[in-house]
């Protein structure tokens, strides 16, 4: 399946479990987006996970210029605080709309659990047609000698598990945005 199609799936099968996705060209756009959705929900704090350096001064400054706040690490002492976690994600999978995501630090765990609204920077060649594709990263993280938590998220957090009534938000974010990277961008 070639690349503009496998984006095509991916998005409609995330948009599919109620994801809200979009498609950017750098990860400028990404922090301007995660700032323009944290002020549209009336949100006051921001977390980023997976950041360069000059991206993380970028979103610092977009957020101060906005009146929000830059939550740094370590984020349990902040962790009623988190409004809206920025995180670049390790995979897609097309074909469930499901994000990859190395959630070995505590903190990046913190950051998509604990947020009201996740902000997923996913890079489109980082989108597998199927879990099958993913096998040789996932063999590489098993076979390593080193604790580790891989997570696998599609869509926002939702349970039916309460008198059989769907519940939004329970166990992570109630909402889940997906900013799809287009190729050769910086």
């Amino acid at each position: 399946m070639k690349n503009p199609d496998l984006i095509q799936q991916m998005r409609e099968r995330a948009e599919a479990v109620q994801a809200i996705v979009s498609i950017i060209g750098t990860m400028k756009d990404a922090c301007q987006y995660a700032v323009a959705i944290t002020k549209k929900q009336g949100g006051r704090t921001v977390v980023a996970a997976g950041l360069k350096t000059k991206e993380q001064d970028y979103l610092k400054n977009e957020c101060e210029s906005s009146g929000l706040r830059l939550l740094e690490f370590p984020l349990r002492p902040h962790a009623n605080e988190i409004h809206t976690s920025l995180t670049i994600v390790d995979g897609g999978v097309a074909e469930t709309g499901t994000l990859v995501l190395d959630s070995t630090s505590e903190d990046v765990r913190i950051a998509t659990m604990l947020a009201e609204t996740h902000v997923a920077v996913l890079p489109a060649l980082k989108i597998k047609p199927d879990t099958t594709a993913l096998e040789n990263e996932l063999n590489a993280v098993l076979k390593a000698d080193v604790p580790s938590y891989t997570a696998f998220i599609t869509g926002a957090s939702r349970t039916a598990d309460i008198e059989r009534v769907l519940a939004i938000g329970v166990h992570g974010p109630q909402e889940l945005h997906i900013l799809i990277m287009e190729e050769n961008k910086a």
